[in-house]
């Protein structure tokens, strides 16, 4: 299992430095590159919802992974051949790493890898975990245990196999050795992983309660022209509070809600057969609980629609703020560093963080103000978002300056004599971001979700969160057409020297505020559910 996590990592730092190959190799625009990076990175977290629904229904947890571990292995190998040296004496072009050796046949293997790899990536993520733990249980019932001393070892060697191998792997300058070297670690990854297979269980898929949802869609549309009987007892409630997926332990009948009224003819009983003949077919009769439940669903989703701006904020992390790092002094004393360090400072800032909140906000849990927990975190990660988007806007600002005081403005590959080190507060300020921002958008799914469907409560917010990072290129976009109109002059050009991206940062600090009034609002008409146990007891927990 450990292997299919150092294979994701290997995935991470191939995305991470893609910025820079698509910018050398390609020489396409910055924002363009940008855009191939960030839908890839929207389509990996909103690629989780669906997965898990197959999983769940489908395929089990075993052979997704078998799946994405191939895949894996087949999408950076792919990634390998679309370099112009792997391929050139087969396609007659030339092997030197420059647009016009890249002919129609690579970017076919380009854009085919980048499937496969956010396929890969989106699967691995939704079930290694999963997978893991219950294999985990298997061998403590099987009275396997082992020490303190070597479950620690285990979590040490689990993150510093990969670092390991991605810190010597981004100081190799070829392109194609630097992907095969990846490919070749994640071959190994993915025969380690099936070297397990006689070991694992593997349990069959048990049904999803996200098939609920769909099934009152569809009932309350083939009903759509019955009309609603005037005593709410009259609609089916039956036995759901036997069923699984039941969001209540109640057994008296659950009374219908105002609003969304069309859903409700869901749980209408037909008058041309018994009940029992409509309860076979589920897709036509549905219980007033499952109605309720979608109708929650549906109802907290104004409120989702401000988790996207932060995913477009989030999705500058891994693309301009890379490409500001590609372009700046790199030395450290006599040594040269790589724009790779970024990546595990950012990463080890967000769970840092992500810790730190949960434990300060347990004390406003206590104090009895616990269904606003989310409330208030969400709130944070705004302001640190917008704090970001500010010191950003100040490096980038001053990272021109000095390229105009050097005349180094018309020369897009040249260094600038700034440190690397000044980026280092924005990447701070963004991890500090997305450690909660990710910490209460998952608090808030798992709280106010139907009970029913708390297992997808996490994979909600990450594909919201995903729907922000494809917006951001939406985003671009639409600021370079107003930038051009009002200013006759786009910010967004081939190049960094020539963009201004400081007043972009601006423009998403700007609407960062705006997203933090609306939700503000919005969860001040929300009526929000107090904190489950189930909720207190995860909370107590991971603080």
């Amino acid at each position: 299992m450990a292997a299919l996590l150092w294979a994701d990592c290997l995935a991470q730092f191939v995305m991470w430095t893609m910025m820079e190959y698509l910018t050398e190799v390609w020489k396409i625009s910055v924002v363009h590159a940008a855009g191939i990076v960030n839908i890839f990175s929207g389509l990996v977290l909103v690629l989780q919802l669906p997965m898990q629904y197959l999983v769940d229904t489908i395929i089990s947890k075993y052979w997704m992974l078998v799946f994405s571990s191939l895949a894996y292995s087949v999408g950076i190998g792919l990634l390998t051949m679309s370099t112009p040296p792997v391929l050139a004496g087969f396609v007659g072009t030339c092997s030197e790493y420059k647009p016009e050796c890249i002919v129609e046949g690579h970017k076919i293997l380009f854009y085919a890898a980048l499937g496969l790899l956010a396929f890969a990536s989106s699967s691995c993520s939704v079930e290694s975990t999963e997978f893991a733990e219950e294999q985990l249980e298997i061998a403590i019932n099987e009275h396997i245990s082992l020490s303190l001393i070597q479950r620690e070892f285990f979590k040490l060697l689990l993150f510093m196999v990969p670092v390991a191998a991605i810190i010597p792997i981004s100081y190799i300058k070829p392109w194609n050795l630097r992907f095969g070297v990846s490919a070749i670690c994640t071959v190994i990854a993915t025969l380690l992983f099936l070297s397990g297979t006689c070991t694992y269980e593997n349990k069959e898929p048990e049904g999803s309660p996200l098939t609920s949802v769909f099934r009152v869609f569809v009932a309350s549309t083939t009903k759509l022209f019955y009309r609603l009987p005037s005593d709410a007892s009259e609609l089916y409630e039956g036995n759901d509070n036997d069923d699984s997926f039941s969001d209540s332990d109640d057994s008296s009948f659950v009374q219908p809600t105002c609003g969304l009224g069309c859903l409700d003819k869901a749980a209408v009983i037909l008058p041309n057969g018994t009940i029992e003949q409509q309860e076979t077919n589920r897709w036509r009769l549905c219980s007033v609980t499952e109605v309720e439940e979608t109708k929650r669903l549906l109802r907290m989703i104004p409120i989702c629609l401000t988790f996207i701006i932060p995913g477009v904020v989030s999705s500058i992390g891994n693309t301009y703020f890379v490409e500001q790092a590609d372009l700046l002094n790199k030395k450290v004393g006599n040594l040269k560093a790589t724009t790779v360090i970024l990546l595990p400072y950012y990463n080890n800032v967000n769970k840092r963080v992500a810790k730190m909140y949960t434990g300060c906000l347990l004390l406003f849990a206590l104090m009895g103000r616990k269904k606003y927990v989310h409330v208030v975190g969400f709130a944070i990660s705004m302001v640190a978002a917008i704090l970001c988007c500010i010191t950003a806007a100040m490096v980038e600002n001053r990272r021109l300056d000095v390229a105009r005081s050097h005349g180094l403005i018309d020369k897009p590959d040249a260094e600038i004599p700034m440190s690397l080190f000044w980026l280092l507060p924005q990447f701070f300020l963004l991890g500090c971001f997305d450690g909660i921002r990710e910490k209460s958008i998952d608090d808030f799914f798992t709280d106010q979700c139907p009970r029913s469907l708390s297992k997808y409560a996490t994979l909600f917010s990450t594909a919201v969160t995903g729907l922000g990072v494809i917006g951001g290129v939406l985003s671009v976009y639409l600021v370079g057409i107003i930038s051009e109109s009002k200013r006759k002059n786009n910010w967004f050009q081939f190049t960094l020297n020539h963009s201004r991206l400081d007043n972009y940062y601006w423009v998403l600090a700007a609407f960062t505020a705006a997203n933090l009034a609306a939700y503000i609002i919005l969860a001040m008409l929300l009526p929000l559910r107090d904190a489950s146990s189930e909720f207190l007891e995860n909370f107590l927990e991971d603080a």
